[in-house]
């Protein structure tokens, strides 16, 4: 870089810089996914993945409307970029919680169209809203209208026995004239009756070409695509054929991969498990002194000796100690020395 792009990009606004931030996260991201992606599983992946675009878990518009916002939207800087998923099907309800959300500071609201969940059917919105594409897009403006951040979609191909490319790029096409320029596309069906939120998640065969054929088609859309992608190879693979991939359970039950994705995709250079952790160690002094137990940040560390040589001990180790009253950082100096190379007797 020559002195006078360095100095243009030093007195950029730092709004600007955001921005940047936030647009290039558009090649990876990490999945929302409830009970796992809280703010504690963040930070570690941000640490992990410092391009990457994160999400919360889905949170209802009511909740974030009427409830507790410190505990739903509450997030650490260090996020950035960082989305909001909203579940909901009320679009003026939808339209205060983006706004609330926006204010907040996230750079993203996206609203669930996918999750398969009896709950969330119940309600009325997730994947069921994947029949009502009129609704959906009546959502989205009043979203997009409430709020000065982008507004995107989560949805799959379809539901059931649905198995109709065009009436999928309909819903796209629907949702998209209401000012919906982004679509995270969980490349399979959801069935609403018979399978399990787990069940769904692997069941239903993936279909990437629609999410490439949708690109192809439509290509002023972004278009991410989601499921199955646990590899860096795979989510290079996609790339060729879509703007981002999203990595969902590989994420977390392997989150060293997640690492490897970042890397490979915005450049740097590999750190090892062990210093990545120990990054952390600041992040979880601070938290343990405001009272939060080590428990609640050690439950998202456990698979980052995945497959590794101490690996199993390492878990075993934060699984049976982390619980414990004044349960601090040295547990986990603990688990690391489980990883160390053993030497030879002497």
């Amino acid at each position: 870089m020559g002195i006078i792009e360095h100095r243009e990009s030093q007195e950029r606004p730092a709004e600007s810089r955001v921005q940047s931030r936030y647009r290039a996260s558009v090649r990876l991201s990490v999945a929302p996914m409830m009970d796992w992606t809280d703010r504690h599983c963040r930070v570690f992946h941000r640490l992990l993945a410092p391009h990457a675009r994160l999400y919360t878990e889905m949170v209802h518009a009511n909740a974030v409307v009427l409830g507790d916002r410190e505990r739903l939207l509450g997030f650490d800087p260090v996020e950035h970029p960082l989305a909001l998923q909203l579940g909901g099907s009320e679009p003026q309800v939808l339209a205060q919680a983006t706004r609330i959300g926006a204010e907040w500071g996230y750079d993203e609201v996206n609203l669930n169209c996918g999750c398969p969940s009896d709950r969330v059917q119940a309600g009325r919105f997730g994947a069921c809203l994947m029949k009502e594409p009129a609704l959906v897009a009546d959502c989205v403006a009043a979203m997009a209208a409430a709020g000065s951040v982008p507004v995107t979609v989560k949805c799959r191909l379809g539901v059931d026995d649905e198995h109709d490319y065009d009436r999928f790029r309909a819903f796209v096409d629907t949702v998209a004239t209401a000012g919906c320029h982004t679509f995270v596309v969980h490349a399979r069906n959801a069935w609403l009756q018979g399978l399990s939120p787990k069940e769904n998640r692997e069941v239903p065969p993936l279909r990437y070409e629609w999410a490439w054929r949708l690109k192809r088609e439509r290509p002023d859309l972004q278009v991410l695509v989601n499921g199955g992608i646990a590899s860096v190879e795979q989510a290079q693979a996609q790339l060729a054929h879509t703007d981002g991939v999203m990595i969902g359970r590989a994420a977390y039950h392997d989150p060293y991969e997640l690492h490897r994705m970042d890397v490979a995709l915005y450049g740097g250079q590999a750190r090892d498990r062990a210093g990545l952790l120990r990054a952390l160690r600041p992040y979880v002094e601070a938290q343990l002194g405001q009272g939060v137990a080590l428990k609640h940040i050690v439950r998202h560390l456990l698979g980052l000796f995945h497959g590794q040589p101490g690996g199993r001990a390492f878990r075993q180790v934060l699984s049976e100690g982390a619980h414990r009253a004044g349960a601090d950082w040295s547990l986990l100096e603990q688990a690391l020395a489980c990883t160390l190379p053993r030497r030879a007797a002497a």
